[in-house]
């Protein structure tokens, strides 16, 4: 079995930087299979385009735009790639890293789908910080990859054992049916729970209010779809559930620090 060492992955590499204890890597991928392998650090790997299914001994993944997993090092795992255009942003992270900030890498074994969507934003706003590279990006890189992790680890989203049924219910409701017509009402009716319950904890489970979920939602969205250059930027606001171009950009800055044509823009070079 083939062992990838630090900024090795199987495909085209865009760029690659090497920061204290971590790396990051575009790749396009352009194997439309690859057996069975492992790395030598722990690494996201965080799809930007196209399709990809990867495999491991537990299960097999769906890979599209927005997904996001996680490997422990040394997990093997296999990758086919259906035809067509394929994209990827990944970080590595050596031990020594993890020893440095008191993180316990054991905690995390195995391969995982990360659902958690601050993480996800996260990990944009990382992407959007190696593009840019200007004199703060270092700083910011470092802080945001330190950020994420911290969430990865707090987060239940590993052991959802720990949570009422009704969390997973609404994060599957949420992530299908977001849009400005949902009503506090709708969803409560759905789960049967009452309302001032679901508004009061919704907050203990997700660290927001439930219209600033929503808002996130959109926004992932918004990212996947902006890589396609054949939507314009007043379809993208349609289809993420934004009542205009004007109110999405806004949305969109208020998130990312760009507006959505600037990261647009970003990937494209």
């Amino acid at each position: 079995m083939n062992q990838l060492h630090t900024g090795q992955f199987y495909g085209q590499t865009n760029q690659i930087i090497h920061l204290n204890g971590l790396t990051l890597t575009d790749t396009e991928y352009t194997h439309e299979f690859v057996d069975w392998h492992f790395h030598e650090n722990a690494y996201f790997t965080f799809i930007l385009d196209g399709k990809l299914k990867e495999g491991n001994k537990k299960e097999i993944y769906e890979c599209l735009p927005g997904n996001l997993l996680f490997h422990n090092w040394q997990e093997p795992h296999y990758n086919i790639k259906p035809k067509g255009y394929a994209r990827g942003f990944q970080i590595e992270l050596n031990n020594l890293w993890f020893d440095k900030y008191d993180f316990n890498i054991k905690n995390l074994q195995g391969s995982i789908k990360i659902t958690n969507i601050d993480i996800k934003l996260l990990l944009y706003k990382i992407f959007k910080e190696s593009k840019i590279g200007d004199n703060t990006s270092i700083l910011s890189i470092q802080t945001l990859i330190l950020k994420a992790v911290e969430e990865m680890f707090r987060n239940s989203d590993i052991e959802t054992d720990t949570k009422p049924r009704w969390v997973s219910r609404i994060k599957e409701i949420l992530f299908y049916e977001f849009s400005d017509r949902l009503t506090l009402e709708y969803l409560s009716d759905t789960l049967g729970i009452h309302p001032v319950h679901l508004s009061r904890d919704f907050s203990k489970y997700f660290h927001c209010n439930l219209g600033e979920y929503i808002r996130k939602l959109k926004i992932q969205k918004s990212y996947t779809l902006l890589s396609n250059k054949q939507l314009t930027l007043t379809e993208i606001a349609y289809n993420c559930g934004f009542s205009d171009q004007s109110h999405f950009s806004r949305c969109f800055k208020s998130e990312a620090g760009i507006s959505p044509k600037s990261y647009r823009k970003l990937i494209a070079d």
